[in-house]
């Protein structure tokens, strides 16, 4: 006889996701005092809170391998709503929206998660990825969401595809050097990217080997990063919620676009060194959580879906925190669930509900030893 729910609920993959939810949501009132309009986009995160919180319950609902059916599908329909978003007027030069009776959603945070589902459910029983030339359809499932995305243009979620790519084959049981040479040859390739990108995204890489020193005044191009350090600075190991706010200046808290790419600041600002700890060691659970339970289960489907779900916030956490800090381009990815957003919200709402759902029901399935790693 199973035990009952709450006793096999994943408590480590559930807890993390609700207390990042309400740090991302003390965050946005803090960006709001700073803006001077503390309600408005608290109010609306509570709501898309609520909503993705629903989301979440209802994914867990429905057993994972009657999901696993339609993964392609909601690969299909990601697709389409990228190519969708070049039917509606561009926001700050950039095609990422659909917007209908007053909502807007972003197909990119969709087509992250979906570019999952899609290469678990392809590499859930193949073995031709275990040469060489058979993980050129894995790639081609990458770079096809990657190109769309970088288009908008859309740096910070294009960056995601490939690593997430890499740890999933890996996984799946792609040999070593196979997918040595793919890294090797994506390196080759980046002069060719280079030449791709927009000036803009261009002088947001060069803006990250020219920083601002201290004491002077930043350019255009590094305005935003200076700003973000210099909060983070200012909150010190303490944080302004226990130590008081140092400054008495506006302009030094003024942060473009703080609620949503780097709410991090914010959260330094107001809880200081030890409140990052915070965040980053939940997600750190949330993420061994995921793998936890990508192990526990034999299912390939299921445990292909938990490991890359488990990747995709790996690597979003740490491509936003290299950004905040200075180690990585500002690219604009905003922080899985407690950034601003409720396309971002309810998506990775959805992946953590899918994770509670594997969880759930860590059932066994005889196959062709799919996870047998090749030498």
């Amino acid at each position: 006889m199973s035990p009952p729910l709450p006793y096999r609920l994943p408590w480590s993959v559930a807890l993390p996701a609700i207390a990042l939810l309400g740090l991302g949501l003390v965050g946005i009132a803090r960006c709001g005092e700073f803006q001077g309009s503390p309600g408005r986009f608290f109010w609306q995160q509570v709501v898309w809170g609520g909503v993705a919180a629903v989301a979440a319950v209802v994914s867990c609902q429905v057993h994972h391998r009657v999901l696993g059916r339609w993964y392609y599908a909601i690969f299909a329909l990601s697709l389409l709503l990228l190519m969708a978003v070049y039917a509606f007027p561009a926001v700050n030069g950039a095609r990422r929206w659909i917007r209908f009776a007053g909502l807007g959603f972003q197909p990119s945070e969709l087509a992250k998660v979906a570019f999952v589902l899609a290469l678990a459910r392809y590499l859930m029983y193949r073995e031709n990825y275990r040469t060489l030339a058979g993980l050129f359809v894995p790639l081609g499932v990458a770079l096809v969401p990657l190109l769309l995305v970088l288009k908008e243009p859309d740096l910070g979620t294009s960056m995601v595809f490939l690593p997430v790519l890499m740890v999933m084959l890996f996984v799946a049981g792609a040999r070593r050097r196979d997918l040595a040479c793919c890294v090797l040859a994506g390196l080759m390739v980046l002069p060719v990217l280079w030449n791709e990108m927009s000036r803009e995204q261009r002088s947001r890489v060069t803006a990250l080997l020219d920083q601002t020193p201290p004491g002077q005044t930043p350019r255009d191009d590094t305005y935003q990063l200076h700003q973000a350090k210099q909060m983070l600075a200012l909150g010190g190991f303490w944080g302004s919620a226990l130590g008081g706010t140092p400054l008495n200046d506006p302009a030094a808290y003024y942060l473009p676009e703080a609620r949503s790419d780097f709410i991090l600041s914010v959260l330094g600002e107001r809880f200081g060194l030890w409140g990052l700890g915070l965040v980053l060691a939940l997600f750190g659970v949330l993420v061994v959580g995921g793998c936890r339970i990508a192990m526990e289960t034999r299912e390939p489907l299921a445990r292909l879906t938990a490991a890359g779900i488990s990747a995709l916030f790996a690597v979003e956490v740490l491509i936003n925190t290299g950004m905040t800090v200075g180690l990585l381009p500002v690219t604009g990815l905003s922080l899985p669930l407690v950034s601003y957003g409720g396309s971002g919200l309810l998506v990775h709402a959805l992946a953590v509900g899918l994770l509670v759902n594997i969880g759930l029901r860590p059932g066994y399935e005889v196959t062709r030893e799919p996870f047998r790693f090749a030498e």
